[in-house]
C-alpha cells in the first residue's frame, strides 16, 4: 500500500505544477464551448490513467528486512526519471518474478480503494499512504499482516 501510495503521491505532486483544459466539446448556440482550466492532478482522465499504470511500477521496489527490528517493508530502489542517474540505470534490464506479488496487491488495493484514493487526492491531503494505509483502509494498522497483503 505505502509503495502505491508513494508512487502515487509522486506522480500527482508533479501533476499539481501543472494545468489542463477541462469541460464539453458540445458548441454552445452562440459558438462557445464550455471549458475551463483545471489542475492536472484533479483531472479524472489523468487519474484514472495514473491509477491503470502505477502498478507496473512496483518492480521498482525490493523487500527489505530492518536488520534491527524484523520488520519488512518494501523500499524503492530505482532512481526516478529526472535523476541524474536514470538514463544510466535505464541500460540495465532487471527481470524478475519477486515483484508480482507487490503488483498484485496493488492492484486489488487500487479496486478495493480507489473511490478513497481518488478523494484524498481531491482534498490535496498530504502524506498520501498514512491516509489511506493506516487511517481510511488500515493496511499498515495492526491489524493488517504482510502476508495478508501479499
Amino acid at each position: 500500500c505505502r509503495a502505491l501510495m508513494d508512487e502515487v503521491e509522486y506522480d500527482v505532486t508533479k501533476a499539481r505544477q501543472k494545468t489542463t483544459k477541462v469541460g464539453s466539446f458540445r458548441i454552445n448556440p452562440d459558438g462557445t464551448q464550455e471549458r475551463r482550466k483545471t489542475p492536472l492532478a484533479h483531472s479524472e482522465v489523468f487519474l484514472t490513467d495514473l491509477l491503470d499504470q502505477v502498478c507496473e511500477r512496483m518492480n521498482h521496489y525490493q523487500l527489505e528486512e530492518d536488520s534491527v527490528t524484523r520488520e519488512k517493508k518494501f523500499k524503492r530502489f530505482a532512481p526516478r526519471k529526472g535523476d541524474r542517474i536514470y538514463k544510466e540505470f535505464k541500460k540495465f534490464h532487471f527481470y524478475s518474478d519477486a515483484y508480482r506479488p507487490l503488483k498484485f496487491a496493488c492492484e486489488a488495493i487500487i479496486e478495493e480503494h480507489e473511490d478513497e484514493i481518488f478523494s484524498l487526492i481531491a482534498q490535496e491531503a498530504h502524506d498520501l499512504a498514512d491516509k489511506l494505509c493506516s487511517e481510511k483502509a488500515d493496511l499498515c494498522g495492526a491489524s493488517a499482516n504482510l502476508e495478508e497483503l501479499l
